[in-house]
């Protein structure tokens, strides 16, 4: 698996370096801007990030919405506990019947499940702890971490 990431590496070069750094700020910034920035023909900047996107490098492109511009002001992290580690898939996939789950984590440690949860307000997260974790087979117990505010979300950084 490591060669696999190693020979992805030495595949990207600078230009590329400088792309992706160009475009994870801003993914809306037209390609005509990127190859200035670049000093190259707006085709090849099409032609890089096109391979890049081939290359599995970049995946998607997103808008962002705002949980609290929703409505969403409640940020909690979960651990959870599972009965036992064969019931992983199934929890998982009653897990991903509840919305307001935004990521969902298989992980080593303490716990076999961490998940973030957005809410409206804490009742909301008391009413999705008692009424749809609780009816969940699988899970032995859970912890629950509130989020008082988030102090940066970035992505990794483009060398």
């Amino acid at each position: 698996m490591a060669e696999d990431y190693r020979n992805i590496e030495m595949n990207i070069d600078e230009l590329d370096q400088k792309i992706l750094r160009l475009i994870t700020r801003n993914a809306r910034i037209p390609f005509l801007e990127v190859a200035r920035e670049c000093g190259v023909s707006g085709a090849a900047i099409h032609q890089r990030v096109q391979r890049l996107f081939n290359m599995g490098v970049v995946t998607g492109s997103e808008f962002i919405v705002s949980p609290e511009k929703m409505g969403y002001y409640t940020c909690a992290f979960m651990g959870i506990y599972l009965e036992k580690a064969s019931f992983h898939k199934q929890v998982v996939e009653q897990l991903k019947e509840i919305p307001e789950i935004i990521e969902c984590h298989y992980t080593t440690g303490q716990y076999a499940i961490f998940v973030k949860i957005m809410t409206k307000t804490n009742k909301h997260l008391k009413f999705i702890i008692d009424e749809k974790f609780q009816k969940i087979d699988g899970i032995a117990r859970t912890e629950t971490f509130m989020s008082l505010e988030m102090e940066f979300n970035r992505q990794i950084p483009i060398q």
